[in-house]
């Protein structure tokens, strides 16, 4: 049996994912980026890492066939299937601060930064604690002969 958790926009969620269980994220609206970051569940500063994975995934694309990886060299999870196949593990949670620094004449929000906080407190997790997440369905092409990033539309 499956559990089903509908995660509205500009909110968030946490959850225990047990061995061999099987994440499925999809994106109903259309346009939307989820951040996805992922702790040991017997020591949460064992956590998602995205310059190990890339380390050991040789690759900053990641896809079906790849691995996320933990500080601590351990294998967190593996993506079995993508229909996507662009997302995102360069740029951190976007925040109160992100918005202050890039969008001055906009609203100022929390952001994932702020959501995952939230969701993750009861866990122990503090703000401090929170890694670069693996932004599912975020396109952030990287210049080839530059290194420049460009956020397009998911």
């Amino acid at each position: 049996m499956s559990d089903t958790i509908e995660i509205p926009p500009r909110s968030g969620t946490a959850f225990r994912l047990d061995a061999g269980q099987m994440l499925t994220v999809i994106d109903p609206q259309g346009q939307q980026v989820s951040d996805l970051v992922a702790y040991s569940a017997d020591d949460p500063r064992e956590v998602i890492s995205n310059g190990r994975t890339f380390d050991y995934e040789e690759t900053i694309q990641l896809t079906a066939g790849h691995a996320l990886w933990s500080n601590r060299s351990n294998r967190m999870l593996a993506i079995v299937k993508d229909t996507v196949g662009r997302h995102d593990f360069l740029l951190t949670p976007c925040s109160e601060a992100t918005f202050r620094h890039f969008y001055k004449d906009k609203p100022v929000h929390r952001g994932c930064f702020g959501n995952l906080a939230e969701a993750l407190g009861p866990y122990g997790v503090g703000p401090d604690d929170i890694p670069t997440a693996f932004n599912l369905f975020m396109n952030v092409p990287v210049d080839g002969e530059t290194g420049a990033l460009r956020v397009d539309p998911p």
